[in-house]
């Protein structure tokens, strides 16, 4: 799957604020995500997310 910054994933599990929905900061070895829901940044690895990714939608092109 090839990822883009900008693109909105929706990951397995949660964010506690409700959302699952995460838009794409950085890619490489690590992703940096914010959540949709509350604004909150996480680093995490390119396996994890592709592991635990349920949906995937393209950002919108302006």
């Amino acid at each position: 799957m090839q990822f883009e910054i900008g693109d909105i994933v929706t990951l397995k599990k949660g964010h506690p604020c409700g959302s699952k929905d995460w838009e794409i900061l950085r890619v490489g070895a690590d992703f940096r995500l914010k959540c949709i829901g509350c604004g909150h940044l996480i680093m995490v690895s390119r396996k994890m997310v592709e592991k635990n990714t349920r949906g995937y939608r393209k950002r919108e092109q302006s």
